[in-house]
């Protein structure tokens, strides 16, 4: 026994997990004893058996284990911790402890499970028991049935929930093991006590003696209901309750009753699994449901009615089928299938619920209509649809049409109407049947009590008596004012019996449903499905706009006692209790009148009424009021008195002053007495008679507001105006006018018939007097605030000139909020204007839109419409979308009937032709505006579906979509969106964009809302996987919208939803929760009295009397603080966020509002010196900190409180990181129009952009740094300078971002230290980034030290600081970090320092280590970049270099070429440049004149330079032609950094989306234009090619047949990818990168287009025809030749051996040949001939000479003979030398042809000078072109008729005149006008002129054919000499001669004769290499001065393009060197030349 001893000393955890089981056991023991003990459950000792208790339970010894498991139900107990074990030990308790034989050990496992169930882990125990009813062990199933069953039995059907349970019941009822039987059936019998009925449909398919065995045992179930007698921890005041209840003995009632009444919640409906239907609808159904015998119309409806029996549908797309049901309802004539159809429809609602909703309102019509049958059978089918229907919609969405059906004639439809009426009121609560729908229901069932048949008689009163019951007397007395006695009783007696579906009769009205025959379903369905709508109800508001006002939960409408006190209702009804009566006050005889008037007046007074004198009257008056000012209200007879009033003379009293009395009392007596409308009339006239009176105007407004005040303004006011409006004095007219206006403002809006006002408005509008006029566009304004932008909508056909004056004062009431009423309340008794006023306000915003007269347009909706829009070609779908458009136009505002539309717009959502869904999402956007609120009911069937286009792939169509989704919400309001799956269906799509848009679109929306529908719930497991989405803007989006979801739904629903989640991801979306709950906004204020939907954006805030106020605040505990930035966020209802939320902030809301207009930061004088001298004086903390302290931060607020607008400071400083985002989005915005402030207080700005530095939120940092970027933009257009305060406390700080991990961010931070160089000097800047390589970042380190070689590179070696050698060294101790990147960083900053600066660096360095040194030494060997050819010293006065140097250096660094502006901008500030005002972007002017002298400051420097370092002359120095960096050293790095960025956008250039390829070729043609930038297209040209062909081929094959497309788009596109070929084309070096294959493709695409009929149909046609002629001859004359011809001989063989192939394509090819036939004598030297004859070679193999002459035409052999001829002509015998490359030459026709040519041509010319060979040549050509005559000819007129090619044209005709002395060109003249041929004649003219008088330029400039190709060095008398004397006897200046030498020098041209050209064969060894292209547009620039004709530019580019490789040798020479350089010169090119390969 030893071992026991050692065993004894362990502590009780290690004993535990002892591998002796006694030891174990023994461990158990005292743990149980321990866990009994310890007393606080937070005790750390439980955590350390966290891990243990799984052991506990597992334990693989029986007596252990039982110890273990008595242990582990302790320490579930008791310890708080224990949660945590709950899977693993509730596995472990299923898998090893239920398959015990011990019975105890089973029973303390259940015991564990359901102590783990009272801690709150009901979830994951369930999860754990379900899963062991799939072990194999029956032992394991029986124990985990009987331990769900004990705790549903415990626990109740809240905490277990059922549907899982239930979906693996019938798997269980299939066992074979009888045990596991028989505790199913226990289970389903506990199951059925607490959900009754609800259990039978899944249990339907199991055996049915088991089913019959479970009906006996169910039937045996008691029927009392079931209790929860176990409880949670936290239902702990539950379970006193309970306990207290079993001790008083007494049946759980009361309380309890509220508790229990929702524990039937199960719905049979949740637990069954939905099936789908629609697949299994028969094949030929929809053939046979429009057939014409009955019989198979029926078959089909049968085998519907059949699938619809399924009592849950899968979601899905029934719009068809429901549309061809509606219609058998509606059209078919046999009633029978009529019933069938009606019956299919209820399945369908049944089963689809709340999905069939979108189709509610097509069908409810309809089937009303329908009604007018008289068969039994088919009324109650029709009914039982309805009903069913009713219950997947919401009266608010079909009240449109069933009102609409009211009115018809037919008796029984009538009947039926009201009766579902009926029916439906019942399922109706008072929140879900407010006032807005109860005024147009009772008024139309009003009309049928009064209907002439009883039955529908009967039927209105049953209608109406259950909205008496539903919404109590208050709501509907006001509609019943005028029914009398008899009616009124009858209604209330039909009341008293009606039994509501919700309310304390629940059981009876669900039996009372069922006695009217439901669906087949149970009755529980109906009753609990609505049970669970009112409980929504309750907890959303209950109309759109309005929350109920008791709490969700509490029995609606019962919380404020004071809202029964007072009636305040719209209109009349807003008059207390007691004289609702009187308001209808009979007439009084005037006899009657007297009587009364002399109980209360003195006699002398009623005496003197009417007497002659004034005076008397006035006496009379007088006592008159004393009278009125004694009486009580009781007791005054106020119809009497005003009668007495208005005796003679009344109100035609001549005598202002009596008049003024005689109003002044009217007022009095409508202030005092009970005032009627019938007392009213009585004065009303009078009054608006006087309104205009000068002297008793105002009493006569005063009088008529004290009437409003009694009366209700609406009525008073439309007596008004109709009384003045039908007179003719203009003045009471304006004055009355005036008088509404402000009443408007006094009383408030609400219940104003706007549409009475209106015509009389519109009468006032078109008034003569313009006092009128003026009078009526005020009040237009005044209801323009709270009526919003849709009153505009009522004069949209006035004149325009009246309009705009509406307009303006519209504009001047725009962003005024509505005054909050003053008058009209008082008569509310205190507490009740809260629900009355409310829905007052919320009919305003509504009513306005209602007024609007809508057109029905339904039957504009024909079939053929909606076929149109459904058509499979899309030109005529669009046809039928822009016939809706103009349908909607011509309607403006219409009716929800729109008939078969939105199934037809449905589709058109996801039509593949973009164009058509952005057409019709604008349709929809307007179709919201046309119907207004009414939209509601479509956005099931529309609205979802345009949610859907969100996740389209097109920016633009997503735009249209999310704007689309805007207009709609406006109108509807969130509800209906939030209600239902859809919703979370969308958000389930995997797709990026989609999640994005909605979760964006909800992000914006939720915070605006009061409460949400309970359904968002479902959306949260999606929210949840988009918080781990692959996409970066997903998860942003998801993270945004989280706080929003939990304000609506609480943390804990949020938590306990992470439950399925993967233990990774519940974790982090847990941390995201907690975030997320620290920065949730509170809800907003409750209703603010505020039409919901804010028309416009301002209307009426009403005050709450301050009780009432009181109670509210007291209700709305959890709302205690309306966070003002939602306020703000929900746009224009800020200002509606109201009175209650007023009074809880600290600070009105309005009053903030109006603080944002003005500036945000406020200029202090001096605020900024006097900051700097007390931190000098060190009054206060220097800016100096590794992480920022509170007190930096207090010292900053208030720093800034005195120079920051108060609201913006709050943003700054808040705790929440998005208020920072919006702070800095409102200082972007401030940016621009406040510099001046933002310049004063610059140093707070910064130092507050440091805090933001420390923050870890990444969207404020990049915001952050945006805000950056503008500012330091800004400040150096201003000039500014940073002071060293301000650049102290921010650059380190900013320097610290420079190490981001984000490369996004580093850039950034990189463009910001670049852009300050402009605004603080870059040598401080220096010390700074210097500082920053010390850190312990090495991404830090590496950047700064990047930075620093760019500040040595664009600055000079006098940026180091403190010194060169200093700064050096420090970076050089950074080549031996242990980082890579640091090394490479200092590395290459030193190589940037040695290329500036040369060897010097070395000695700068100082001593390096071995290893470092070698590493510096091979870097700069391999970076092969050479010193500068001159010192950087000189920068300031070469800014020309520095403009290279620091080009290349900011793209080597950013890559993409935007950013080089800055370093450019930068350094032509430092280098003072003057600007000249060419049309070349800013960045890339170069000035010549100040070039030139330049050069002549620095050209004396240059000769010595050269001769050390030759290599230099490669550095692009002097050369504005930045081409000539193609050779420079540079080139490659930069290459390989921007190649990237011009490889994505050539590939964008072949994108389908014609947008995009524009823009792209837009970019690629910026590039090519800018002289300095085309070289970064060397290497890129084919690729570039390639792309334009694809896009060609595009445009040619799918845009051009692409009907849909405007056709405008497409020539855009041709003109972008023409024009940029012809820019390409005229820069030879990049034309001649083109190799054959591409040059091939392209040809074939250019002419292909020449041909192509479709492109001249279009309107720019001709024009891109021309264009693409003048691109082919670029093409033929730029590209290389040797490529080009090749290409043009393989393309000719294609076309001909291509059947398909059109001749006419074979005739442009050949015809292309033949003009590069025309260009070989000229060319002949730069062409590979072997490679040439190869090719012709192929093709006479191909085609031999037998084949060719069989073809059609004669032309092919003829251009071929033509080609060789010419070729033979040009090289003589020495062609035969070319054949190398043709394999078996004896095979080939091509040797002998050449020979006969070559011996025919020797016979022909023998000794003829050389020159000929150009005329034989031209002679073949000849022969060749005669029959082509008329074309060329017909080509140069074209060419002299079109603006552009004028001068090209004459000079072709000249040409061709010359050469063909004999052609006749007189027949083309003939056709044309007189004034052409003159101007032909004289053009050719000109022409010979200017050419005879050159002829010695020709000569000299001319090229000799050079036969050998080898070059002889001759002479140099310069060509530009002898062009200068030619032109010095025409023109004369000298200035021209010595600006052509430099330019010439400059370009690469040298001043000597063109013969001192290299070899040819060295031109020709490469001819893909882009040699180095002259800067010919700046020559020509020049040279046009010079008066050169074109034939010369054609020379003198030949020349330079010729004389360029020498000319770069010898661009520096001086002339006296260049003999002695030439051969080293050759060399170096040799070299270049391999080096380039």
């Amino acid at each position: 026994m030893g071992d026991d001893s050692e065993w004894m000393k362990l502590p009780i955890d290690q004993k535990c997990e002892h591998k002796l089981w006694k030891a174990r056991l023994n461990g158990y023991e005292e743990a149980l004893k321990l866990f009994q003990k310890i007393d606080d459950e937070k005790s750390p000792e439980w955590s350390k058996y966290l891990g243990l208790i799984k052991k506990f339970v597992t334990d693989s010894n029986a007596v252990a284990q039982l110890k273990g498991l008595e242990a582990a139900l302790a320490y579930v107990e008791n310890a708080h911790v224990a949660g945590k074990t709950t899977g693993e030990v509730a596995s472990g308790v299923v898998n090893k402890v239920f398959n015990q034989p011990k019975a105890r050990a089973k029973e303390l496992g259940l015991d564990i499970c359901l102590m783990y169930i009272e801690i709150e882990k009901g979830e994951a125990v369930q999860e754990e028991l379900l899963k062991g009813l799939d072990n194999k062990n029956p032992k394991i199933i029986v124990a985990c049935i009987e331990t769900l069953r004990k705790a549903l039995s415990e626990f109740g059907s809240k905490i277990i929930s059922l549907k899982p349970i239930i979906k693996v019941l019938p798997k269980l009822f299939e066992s074979r093991e009888k045990a596991v039987r028989d505790e199913a059936k226990l289970l389903a019998v506990e199951i059925y006590r607490w959900i009754r009925d609800a259990l039978r449909p899944p249990l339907q398919n199991i055996n049915s003696v088991q089913l019959k065995e479970l009906e006996e045992e169910w039937v045996k179930v008691s029927s009392a209901a079931p209790k929860q007698t176990r409880f949670l921890r936290s239902q702990q005041e539950l379970k006193a309750k309970f306990e207290q209840q079993q001790a008083v003995g007494g049946d759980a009632d009361g309380g309890d009753d509220d508790e229990e009444e929702a524990v039937p919640q199960v719905d049979a409906y949740e637990l069954l699994e939905a099936v789908e239907i629609l697949s299994k609808l028969p094949k030929d159904f929809y053939e046979k449901i429009e057939a014409k015998k009955w019989q198979e119309r029926k078959e089909a409806l049968e085998a519907v009615e059949l699938l619809v029996k399924n009592p849950k549908l899968e979601s899905g797309d029934y719009a068809d089928l429901v549309k061809v049901l509606k219609k058998v309802v509606g059209k078919d004539t046999n009633v029978m299938l009529v019933a069938l159809a009606a019956k299919c429809l209820a399945g369908l609602a049944a089963g689809l619920r709340k999905k069939f909703g979108q189709y509610a309102g097509h069908v409810v019509p309809t089937i009303l209509e329908k009604f007018k049958e008289k068969k039994p059978q088919v009324v109650q089918a029709l009914q039982e649809a309805i009903d069913a229907i009713f219950l997947t919609t919401t009266l608010q969405n079909i009240s449109e049409d069933v009102l609409a059906v009211m009115d018809n004639k037919n008796p029984t439809i009538k009947q039926q109407t009201s009766l579902f009426i009926a029916r439906s009121f019942r399922h109706c609560t008072p929140s879900t049947l407010p006032k807005s729908l109860l005024k147009p229901f009772c008024a139309a069932l009003l009309k049928h009590i009064n209907d002439s048949a009883p039955e529908v008689r009967d039927a209105g009163f049953e209608a109406l008596g259950t909205a008496l019951k539903v919404a109590g007397e208050k709501a509907v007395n006001p509609f019943l004012a005028d029914v009398d006695k008899l009616k009124l009783d009858r209604i209330k007696e039909c009341a008293e019996k009606v039994e509501l579906v919700y309310g304390k009769k629940t059981g009876g009205a669900a039996e009372k449903k069922e006695g009217k025959p439901v669906t087949g379903k149970t009755p529980a369905l109906s009753g609990t499905s609505g049970d669970k709508e009112t409980k929504d109800a309750a907890t959303k508001p209950g109309s759109l706009k309005k929350a109920p006002t008791a709490k969700p939960g509490g029995p609606p409408k019962k919380g404020k006692p004071a809202a029964a006190a007072g009636m305040g209702g719209a209109g009349a009804k807003g008059k207390k209790g007691p004289e609702t009566k009187e308001i209808f006050e009979s007439e009084l005889s005037i006899e009657v009148c007297e009587e009364k008037a002399a109980a209360v007046l003195p006699a002398s007074c009623i005496q003197q009424l009417d007497s002659g004198n004034w005076k008397e009257r006035l006496a009379c008056m007088e006592e008159f009021q004393k009278a009125v000012e004694l009486m009580e209200r009781s007791e005054m007879p106020c119809q009497a008195l005003v009668r007495m009033l208005a005796k003679k003379p009344g109100w035609k009293e001549t005598n202002f002053q009596v008049m003024q009395m005689k109003l002044h009392i009217v007022a009095l007596i409508a202030q005092k007495g009970n005032f009627s409308k019938t007392s009213a009339q009585v004065v009303l006239d009078g009054l608006v008679d006087k309104v205009g009176d000068v002297k008793c105007g105002s009493n006569a407004k005063e009088a008529m507001t004290a009437i409003a005040e009694a009366c209700q303004l609406p009525w008073t006011a439309e007596q008004v105006v109709a009384m003045a409006f039908s007179q003719k004095n203009p003045k009471n007219q304006s004055e009355t006018l005036n008088w509404l206006s402000n009443a408007i403002k006094e009383f408030g809006f609400s219940g104003l018939n706007v549409k009475a006002f209106i015509s009389n408005v519109k009468t006032a509008l078109a008034a003569t007097n313009p006092a009128v006029r003026t009078s009526a566009i005020t009040l237009l304004g005044v209801m323009y605030l709270y009526v919003g932008p849709p009153l505009r909508m009522f004069f949209e056909d006035e004149k325009p000139a009246l309009l705009s004056q509406i307009d303006a004062e519209f504009e001047k009431m725009q962003g005024q909020t509505a005054p909050a009423p003053t008058r009209g309340i008082s008569r509310n008794s205190v507490g009740g204007g809260d629900d009355g006023e409310e829905e007052e306000q919320e009919d305003v915003g509504n009513d306005v839109v209602d007024l609007l007269p809508r057109t029905d347009i339904s039957d504009k909706i024909t079939e053929e419409l909606v076929s149109k829009i459904g058509d499979k070609n899309w030109k005529i779908r669009k046809e039928g979308l822009d016939e809706v458009t103009s349908i909607i136009n011509d309607a403006k505002f219409i009716q929800p009937n729109i008939g078969e539309l939105p199934a037809a717009l449905k589709g058109r959502l996801n039509d593949s032709n973009k164009i058509l869904v952005q057409q019709t999402l604008s349709i929809l956007q307007q179709l919201a505006t046309a119907m207004g609120p009414n939209i509601k009911q479509h956005v099931k069937n529309l609205g979802i579906p345009v949610i859907t286009v969100l996740g389209d792939s097109k920016n633009n169509v997503r735009a249209a979509a999310l704007a689309t989704v805007n207009a709609w919400a406006e109108q509807t309001g969130m509800k209906e969106w939030l209600e239902g799956e859809d919703l979370s269906a969308e958000l389930k799509k995997e797709n990026p964009f989609l999640r994005q848009g909605l979760l964006g679109w909800l992000a914006e929306k939720l915070p605006t809302l009061r409460s949400v529908p309970s359904d968002v719930l479902l959306c949260v497991p999606h929210l949840y996987s988009c918080l781990e989405d692959r996409n970066g803007d997903v998860r942003k989006k998801a993270q945004d919208a989280l706080p929003f979801f939990m304000m609506h739904l609480g943390f804990e629903k949020m938590a306990k939803a992470t439950g399925k989640l993967k233990p990774t991801s519940k974790d982090q979306v847990l941390a995201m929760l907690e975030k997320a709950k620290a920065n949730m906004p509170a809800k907003p204020a409750p209703p603010a009295k505020m039409s919901s939907r804010v028309v416009g954006g301002a209307a009426p805030a009403k005050f709450q009397p301050a009780s009432a106020l009181a109670e509210d605040t007291g209700s709305n505990t959890m709302e205690s603080k309306p966070d003002p930035k939602k306020a703000k966020a929900g746009g224009p209802p800020s200002k509606a966020k109201g009175v209650q939320g007023k009074k809880v902030l600290s600070k009105p809301n309005l009053k903030e509002d109006d603080d944002k207009s003005g500036p945000i930061f406020i200029i202090v004088p001096n605020g900024k010196e006097q900051r700097m001298k007390d931190e000098k004086g060190l009054k206060v903390l220097k800016w100096n900190f590794t992480t920022p302290r509170d007190e930096y931060i207090e010292q900053l607020k208030t720093q800034m409180s005195s120079c920051v607008a108060k609201w913006l400071q709050d943003e700054m400083f808040h705790a929440d990181f998005q208020h920072h985002n919006k702070a800095l989005a409102v200082m972007i915005e401030h940016l621009e129009s406040e510099k001046d402030g933002v310049i004063s207080c610059l140093d707070l700005i910064l130092k507050w952009l440091t805090l933001r530095f420390f923050d870890t939120n990444t969207s404020v940092l990049m915001k952050a740094l945006e805000y950056l970027k503008l500012l330091f933009n800004l400040l150096s257009q201003e000039e500014y300078h940073l002071t060293e305060n301000e650049a102290s406390s921010f650059i380190p700080y900013l320097i610290l971002k420079v190490g981001e991990p984000k490369d996004v961010i580093r850039k950034d931070v990189r463009a910001i230290l670049n852009r300050m160089c402009l605004i603080y000097p870059a040598s401080k800047m220096f010390t700074f980034i210097m500082e920053g390589t010390k850190s312990k970042n090495s991404k830090q380190r590496a950047e700064c030290l990047e930075e620093l070689g760019c500040l040595v590179e664009s600055y000079g070696m006098n940026v180091c600081q403190p010194t060169p050698g200093k700064a050096l060294k420090e970076m050089a101790t950074h080549i031996g970090d242990r980082d890579n990147t640091v090394r490479n960083a200092a590395l290459n900053t030193i190589v940037t320092v040695y290329n500036v600066h040369g060897d010097q660096v070395f000695k700068l360095i100082g001593n390096l280590s071995e290893k470092d040194m070698s590493m510096l030494e091979e870097r700069i060997k391999r970076s092969a970049k050479r010193p500068s050819a001159a010192p950087v010293r000189q920068a300031e006065e070469k800014p020309q270099r520095t403009q290279n140097i620091s080009a290349n250096a900011s793209m080597l660094r950013k890559g993409p070429a935007e950013d080089m502006s800055s370093k450019l901008n930068q350094n032509r500030n430092m280098g003072s440049h003057s600007e000249s005002t060419h049309t070349v972007p800013r960045e890339f002017q170069l000035d010549l004149d100040e070039i030139e002298n330049d050069n002549g400051t620095v050209r004396c420097e240059m000769p010595a330079l050269v001769q050390h370092k030759l290599d230099d002359i490669f550095e692009p120095v002097l050369i504005p032609e930045p081409k000539i960096r193609a050779v420079s050293p540079h080139f490659d790095d930069m290459h390989s950094s921007i190649a990237s960025t011009i490889n994505f956008v050539i590939s964008q250039v072949a994108s389908g989306d014609i947008n995009t390829s524009i823009k792209a070729l837009a970019q690629i043609d910026e590039v090519l234009r800018q002289e300095c930038k085309v070289e970064v297209m060397s290497g890129h040209i084919d690729q570039f090619l390639i792309a334009t062909f694809m896009q060609l081929r595009l445009i040619y094959n799918t845009h051009m047949a692409d009907e849909k497309l405007d056709k405008d788009e497409i020539v855009k596109l041709y003109s972008c990818i023409i024009g940029s070929m012809i820019t390409l084309f005229q820069i030879e070096s990049l034309a001649r990168e083109a190799s054959t294959g591409v040059l091939k493709d392209l040809m074939h695409g250019l002419i292909t287009l020449l041909l192509d009929s479709r492109v001249e149909d279009l309107e720019e046609g001709v024009q891109v025809i021309r264009s693409v002629n003048l691109l082919v001859l670029k093409v033929l004359e730029k590209s290389d030749q040797t490529n080009i011809l090749s290409a043009l001989l393989v393309l000719l063989q294609d076309s001909l051996l291509a059947t398909a192939s059109s001749p006419k394509f074979s005739e442009l090819v050949m015809k292309c040949l033949w003009r590069m036939v025309r260009l070989l004598p000229e060319t002949i030297n730069t062409i590979n001939l072997d490679r040439i004859l190869l090719d012709i070679h192929i093709f006479l193999k191909v085609f031999p000479k037998e084949k060719l002459k069989q073809c059609k035409s004669e032309f092919p052999i003829r251009t071929l003979k033509t080609l060789l001829h010419t070729l033979c002509k040009l090289k003589g015998p020495k062609i035969l030398d070319h054949l190398t490359m043709i394999d078996n030459k004896n095979e080939s026709e091509l040797e002998s042809y050449l020979c006969r040519v070559i011996k025919h041509s020797m016979d022909q010319t023998g000794s003829k000078a050389d020159k000929d060979t150009e005329k034989g040549a031209s002679r073949i050509e000849e022969k060749a072109s005669k029959a082509k005559v008329n074309d060329i000819l017909a080509e140069i007129f074209k060419k002299i008729g079109s603006k552009e090619n004028t001068k090209e044209g004459l000079a072709e005709l000249y040409e061709y005149k010359k050469k063909y002395s004999d052609a006749d060109i007189e027949p083309f003249l003939k056709n044309s006008s007189q004034f052409f041929q003159s101007y032909v004649e004289k053009g050719l003219r000109l022409i010979e002129t200017e050419r005879e008088g050159k002829g010695s330029i020709a000569g000299s400039t001319g090229i000799s054919p050079q036969m050998e190709g080898t070059c002889v060095p001759a002479s140099t008398p310069t060509v530009s000499s002898s062009i200068g004397n030619t032109n010095g006897e025409e023109v004369g200046p000298s200035v021209y001669l010595e600006r052509l030498k430099i330019l010439r020098q400059r370009c690469g041209l040298d001043n000597a004769k063109q013969e001192d050209r290299p070899p040819l064969t060295s031109l020709l060894s490469k001819p893909a290499v882009p040699t180095v292209a002259s800067s010919t547009d700046m020559l020509h620039s020049k040279l046009s001065q010079l008066r050169e004709s074109r034939e010369q530019y054609q020379h003198l580019d030949l020349d330079s393009n010729q004389t360029h490789s020498s000319g770069i040798g010898t661009t520096l020479a001086s002339p006296s060197s260049a003999a002695a350089n030439i051969d080293d010169l050759k060399k170096r090119l040799e070299r270049i030349k391999s080096s380039r390969k």
